[in-house]
């Protein structure tokens, strides 16, 4: 059980780090000021919630854990998170797309967390319901605008989508220290199919099926450890100067 509780903040912590450390890539890049500072803002909102996780799961492992070690000596097959996460920025549609993919499920899963067994996780995501709400608000009227916008906008949307879609199911499919400690993301699909069905709709962009007949073939391993190519060339980069450098401290 206590290792299943430590894979699973693990996994809450890696998803959070590793998009947080997509979104940075945006910063002194945006389309405009004020959303190149909004993108960064999100990056930094995710990387305090993933700190917060690493630092919980350290206290769970004991020895000498600690925040760093987690982030920066594991390697990709130890990363946890979810392929969604770890997916390149590509243009402005594909990063929003995916961070109103990702918002969408973390508003579920963290209200759903923060009524769970575990104290110390409920706590972590009471505190961050409130990220997560800008996050989804801001990532969602995005979603509208481009969807519902000129063509070029629209058509990026759905080349966006033609990228991104085959990852969301990994969401909802539970690892086995998912269900192990208790959290079955399984629940959550029906939510946030409603949603997306929501936002995509204003946007006036198809809605592609998540199961069933006809449905895109969904990508999985993250939980697990079997990742794309670009999670290794995000850890290179990462975790560059702790590796180059052992034990450096500012």
């Amino acid at each position: 059980m206590k290792s299943s509780l430590i894979d699973y903040t693990l996994h809450l912590a890696d998803s959070n780090l590793i998009l947080a450390q997509r979104n940075a890539e945006w910063c002194g890049h945006g389309p405009v000021l004020e959303q190149d500072i909004a993108i960064t803002n999100i990056s930094l909102d995710l990387l305090g919630q993933s700190r917060n996780f690493y630092q919980y799961a350290a206290t769970l492992i004991g020895h000498e854990a600690t925040e760093d070690s987690l982030a920066y000596l594991r390697t990709e097959r130890e990363f946890k998170n979810c392929l969604l996460a770890e997916q390149p920025n590509g243009d402005w549609a594909q990063t929003v797309l995916r961070q109103f993919f990702f918002s969408a499920y973390q508003s579920l899963l963290y209200e759903k967390l923060q009524t769970g067994n575990d104290e110390q996780i409920a706590a972590i995501a009471a505190k961050a319901l409130k990220e997560v709400a800008y996050h989804q608000r801001w990532s969602s009227e995005w979603v509208i605008r481009l969807g519902d916008g000129t063509e070029e906008s629209h058509d990026r949307m759905l080349k966006a989508m033609d990228e991104l879609w085959r990852y969301t199911g990994e969401l909802f499919i539970a690892a086995d220290f998912e269900l192990q400690a208790g959290f079955d993301v399984a629940l959550l699909k029906e939510g946030w199919m409603k949603k997306v069905t929501s936002v995509f709709e204003e946007a006036t962009l198809p809605i592609p099926p998540l199961g069933g007949g006809g449905a895109v073939f969904m990508q999985t391993g993250g939980k697990t450890g079997v990742h794309t190519e670009h999670l290794g060339y995000i850890l290179t980069e990462l975790q560059y100067l702790q590796r180059a450098y052992p034990n450096a401290q500012w």
